[in-house]
């Protein structure tokens, strides 16, 4: 009778399969980190205008006869979608009015403070949003 042997995969096989498997992983993570962090400011740059229209629209209305309006004033007016109130960092966008009582709405970026070179704003630049997705 003829025996037949099997061979099966040795653990050295395994470990360069699987190291192999890391380096690609990791080259992929390197290509698509930069596009992720791109694709949030201009995330947040949409978010930002979106609420500015709807904050304008709701001053035109006259519902803002008090002033500046509030997210939570626009998400009561549903003017915008209670869902859609933060930034693509978790949080929340703010509203300031300067004195001719014009809107703007401001995220504060990765770092998550305010005042920092990373804020976004409605009314910023192409340019000035690809120098924010680089730092």
């Amino acid at each position: 009778m003829s025996r037949r042997l099997s061979r099966g995969v040795t653990l050295v096989e395994v470990l360069i399969v699987v190291t192999i498997m890391a380096i690609i992983a990791g080259g992929a993570t390197l290509v698509v980190w930069p596009k992720l962090k791109q694709s949030r400011v201009k995330s947040a740059y949409t978010g930002a205008t979106i609420i500015k229209s709807a904050a304008e629209q709701y001053q035109q209305l006259g519902a803002g006869s008090e002033g500046c309006p509030t997210i939570q004033a626009l998400v009561s007016a549903k003017q915008i979608d209670g869902n859609k109130t933060d930034d693509p960092w978790g949080q929340p966008y703010k509203i300031r009015c300067d004195e001719n009582n014009d809107v703007h709405v401001i995220s504060s970026g990765d770092d998550r403070k305010e005042n920092t070179p990373d804020d976004i704003r409605d009314d910023m630049k192409q340019s000035d949003l690809n120098k924010i997705a680089e730092m």
